[in-house]
Order: C-alpha cells, then structure tokens, then sequence
C-alpha cells in the first residue's frame, strides 16, 4: 500500500539563527516532533518549506538525512527552475529510500500547457517507475498543471498520484472522480478543502498546518472517518480559527512562529516582516501558547 493516506505534514524548513541558511540540526528536530505526534508521513521541500530559497546541495543533503532519521515516510519535493535540477533531487531521494518525490512544474516564467506536459513526461522517464511519482498543484506561487494534464499523467501510470494545492473544489472533484478509470492517489493540498475532500473520498492530505497542530489535523481528520459530525464542526472550527490568524502572515511564516512557541528552533526568516506585522506576529505567539492547550484537550477527546 502506497503510504500517501491519513494526515501527511508539509514540513518548514529552519534556518540558522545568524544567517539565512538551512539548520540541518533543526531540521532533524522537526522530523523528530512529527514522528512523535503521529502524522502518517512527512514532506520535505514543499511551499510550507520555502524550498525555492535553498540549493539544490542543501535540499540533497537534508532529504538523506531526514529519511534515515524519520520513522514514518517521507516524501521529498524535487520541484526546480530547470528539469536537470530536478532529477538530481530525485535521483537522490530515490537512491536514500524516499516514499515518494513530488513535482511541479518549473517556476518563475509562465510556460503553456504543452511545455507542462513536456516536462512531467520527461521527468518522469528520467526518474523511473521504482518510486511513486506525484504531482503538485500550486497554481498560488506557480504554473499550474492544467486538469487536462494532469488527468492524462495519472491516467496513463505516469504518476501515481496529486498534491492539488490549488484550492479549486471543481479541480479536486474532477482527479476523484477520474479515479473510477484507473486507481490513482488523490491528496488534498489546501487546508481549506480537507474536511470536503476526505468526506468526498480523498485518501489524505499534505498539510502545512499538521506541521504545527498535528494533533489538530489527525483528530479532525479521525472524526471525517467516523462521521462523527458533532466533533467535525467543534474542530473545523479550531482549524478555521488557526488558518484565519496564520493567513495574516507571508508563506509559511505563521506556521514557524507556531513551532517557535512549540519550543522547535526556526532560526532567522528568509525576508523581514513589517513592524505592523511584527506587532502581530507577537499578539499571535500570546495567542496561540492559549489556544494551543484547549485544542490539545479537545484533540484528546476531553
């Protein structure tokens, strides 16, 4: 069984406290608290890790060391600017026991569909079949995989499943229900869409909030499986809650400031806030060391 099911978290990626730089050590800690909270898998590399703004070395490097430390899967963005970059990451994170390697397409310039479509064909003849290939929908920083390809990818057993990030129901319905013409692995991407998306048949989720509320994530999505709808709309609510005050923030940003006050080392962020939003960035570290305890409680079933 593939092990793209359950809550996966998209995990950041912590810098050094001096510099801008990835803190291999913190990193670690970070694959260290994941594993001990649950989740089903973990991401490397994705938008909640800033990938873009680390080397292609580094982002080798890390992937190694985090699969060997992980207990649970791991699966490693190997999206770059150029195809050649990105088999390199996805050479290694097969050749180091990666679960499973995503793939957008290259960002930055604006391709069409039939570059799209070149370069995921390409990639995915390069790399092999020996590990599952996914595909990863982010139209919000990025090209997106128009649905037509993407329908064609997993139709054809190119890929063995999506991360749609997109956001878009009418997108994450249609890769469901395409389903029915071949098995293929469908990932709900956006935390808007999770509830709907597990409710509607989506084995899982890549989730930039399970970085932070594992807890959270695990025990709404628990309540999804059960069709305990009283619990469904207690911890949707939370959820809604936490996106509504992280969505204040730049990226990932709100998620690092929640792991700060979770104890993890985050390091130095890669641009400087705004001081209005530092003010906020500090009203919601009081906020969330409050907030945190009774969503744990209420995670727990007490």
């Amino acid at each position: 069984m593939l092990p793209f099911q359950g809550v996966l978290a998209a995990a950041v990626t912590p810098s050094r406290a001096d510099a801008y730089q990835m803190d291999m050590g913190a990193a670690l800690e970070v694959v260290d608290f994941l594993c001990g909270r649950r989740v089903s898998g973990i991401v490397l590399f994705g938008a909640t890790g800033e990938f873009p703004n680390f080397s292609v070395e580094d982002r080798v490097r890390l992937a190694q060391m985090a699969i060997k430390r992980s207990r649970v899967p791991v699966i490693i963005n190997a999206t770059c600017a150029c195809l050649e970059e990105a088999e390199t990451i996805a050479g290694h994170a097969r050749a180091n026991g990666a679960a499973g390697i995503l793939m957008q397409p290259p960002y930055y310039f604006r391709y069409g569909a039939a570059e799209i479509r070149e370069y995921l064909v390409e990639f995915a003849e390069g790399i092999g079949n020996d590990v599952p290939l996914l595909l990863y929908n982010l139209p919000a920083y990025n090209n997106a995989i128009p649905v037509e390809v993407a329908e064609e990818m997993l139709l054809e057993g190119r890929y063995a499943g999506i991360k749609d990030s997109s956001g878009d129901w009418n997108y994450l319905w249609r890769l469901l229900q395409a389903r029915a013409k071949r098995d293929f692995t469908v990932l709900v991407g956006n935390d808007a869409l999770f509830v709907r998306g597990l409710a509607a048949g989506a084995p899982g989720v890549i989730s930039g909030c399970a970085c932070a509320v594992p807890e959270l994530m695990i025990a709404l999505e628990e309540a999804v499986r059960a069709s305990h709808d009283a619990r469904i709309v207690r911890l949707s609510a939370r959820l809604d809650e936490f996106m509504s005050r992280i969505d204040q923030f730049p990226g990932p940003y709100g998620i690092r400031e929640a792991l700060s006050v979770r104890g993890l080392k985050m390091g130095r962020r890669a641009n400087p806030l705004a001081p209005a939003t530092e003010q906020i960035a500090g009203e919601f570290r009081e906020w969330f060391r409050g907030w945190l305890p009774v969503v744990q409680q209420e995670a727990a079933g007490a």
